[in-house]
């Protein structure tokens, strides 16, 4: 007798094993289990501390429109485990998961030492990708790179190296070059790398690595890009010659736009028939919430992003003042105590009239109160929320009062709830 789903997922979610114990013993010892489901199946990895997500996103929607089979993994997820993995858009069903990870508990609880949580998920996506025939899989790095679980995966088509900046740095060392050497740790021997635009010591020990790996680097020039339309409905750029539209805002995602398609040039080299349409249609129809989105565009205009770390607040501050200059502003915010609050706060509370704070649902969120504190020197107003949805009709009706728009940030925690409220799934 299988599990149903919601055992499924309490199977995974079990506490007992939780962390990210970094290493690949576990996942390489699981998958062996399983008849190792990664060696039958193409990849374009990508990891990166900012915009990975984003990547990956377009890139999937590319491929898919050029008529591969795309498997698509990210995490984490805004409202539903699902998310994580999708084939061409799709999230995986409740049963097929529930069957999945019922053979994956056979094969786990044999093991000397239980796979984590997210090995098990990687492990349990694997399997789906390579029962649905999937042509290309599209797999986001957890966390670093190096001892990520998804590096169990033989040499991809193409590495895709994001922005990177501070955050895990516990797990990941205090340093720009620490970080950056881990999340180089995805570059196989002969493989093809593209790599975000950077300047100073990341791009240097990246470069280093691909010479160590004889592997063939590739960077976007940013300085190619022209805007040609910028507006709350969307951007219209042109790179190298040819002329693109995303819905996704900020000057940010232009640059992961331009990377996007240094990987799909390295993609048509390595042999995929990827046609100018699929790249257009592509990039113009990708959905990837929680990153500017705008969920309501009047009385009040409500805009979400789930940035949470130093490097995001500083793109959503530019994002800000672009498309909502002359505007009275109302934050809603929560974040988890492990995140660099302090420099978000100071980042970005200058820009708000009013904050309104809520304690984000994960036992690692900062208590509404406690955050509230490093609102109160630069907004008139700060109030604290019992709930998410108490919050987001609180900072609705002091923006109606004031003739102010909305922005919730802080984490991805509280970004699936906020959706809701506005009745998105």
């Amino acid at each position: 007798q299988g599990m149903d789903y919601k055992q499924a997922l309490e199977y995974i979610n079990g506490a007992s094993w939780r962390g990210s114990r970094l290493g690949l013993e576990r996942i390489s010892e699981l998958l062996a289990r399983m008849g190792n489901p990664q060696s039958e199946l193409k990849f374009v990895h990508v990891a990166g501390t900012n915009g990975k997500g984003s990547i990956c996103a377009m890139l999937a929607s590319i491929m898919h429109r050029a008529g591969f089979k795309t498997g698509l993994y990210t995490s984490p997820y805004l409202r539903r485990f699902n998310e994580r993995m999708q084939i061409n858009g799709k999230q995986i069903e409740d049963n097929t998961l529930a069957e999945i990870v019922t053979e994956i508990q056979r094969h786990a609880d044999a093991m000397d030492e239980h796979p984590t949580e997210f090995e098990m998920m990687t492990a349990a996506a694997l399997r789906w990708f390579v029962d649905s025939g999937c042509d290309i899989v599209v797999l986001e790095v957890g966390l670093g790179g190096r001892y990520d679980a998804t590096n169990v995966i033989p040499c991809p088509e193409c590495c895709v190296i994001a922005n990177i900046g501070l955050d895990h740095t516990a797990i990941l060392g205090g340093t720009l070059s620490k970080i950056a050497y881990e999340k180089a740790g995805i570059i196989k021997y002969g493989s093809a790398v593209v790599m975000y635009q950077q300047f100073g010591e990341t791009m240097e020990v990246v470069r280093d690595v691909c010479r160590e790996m004889s592997a063939e680097l590739y960077v976007p020039d940013f300085d190619d890009i022209s805007v040609e339309f910028d507006s709350i409905d969307g951007q219209v750029f042109s790179y190298r010659g040819a002329s693109y539209a995303i819905p996704l805002l900020g000057e940010h995602q232009l640059h992961n736009a331009a990377t996007v398609l240094e990987a799909v040039s390295v993609l048509r080299e390595q042999g995929w028939d990827i046609d100018d349409e699929a790249v257009e249609s592509g990039l113009y129809s990708v959905a990837w919430p929680a990153r500017f989105e705008v969920l309501h565009t009047d009385d009040p205009w409500f805009v979400l992003d789930g940035g949470h770390n130093p490097q995001c607040a500083a793109a959503l501050r530019e994002c800000l003042e672009h498309y909502f200059p002359d505007s009275k502003r109302v934050a809603l915010v929560g974040v988890l105590k492990d995140k660099d609050y302090k420099s978000i706060a100071a980042t970005l509370a200058p820009l708000f009239d009013a904050c309104v704070c809520v304690t984000p649902p994960s036992e690692r969120a900062l208590p509404a109160e406690e955050l509230a504190e490093l609102f109160k020197d630069s907004c008139r107003e700060v109030c604290v929320a019992d709930t998410v949805e108490d919050g987001v009709d609180l900072a609705r009706d002091i923006a109606q009062e004031q003739d102010a728009m909305v922005c919730a940030f802080g984490s991805l925690y509280i970004c699936g709830q906020i959706r809701s409220c506005f009745g998105l799934r």
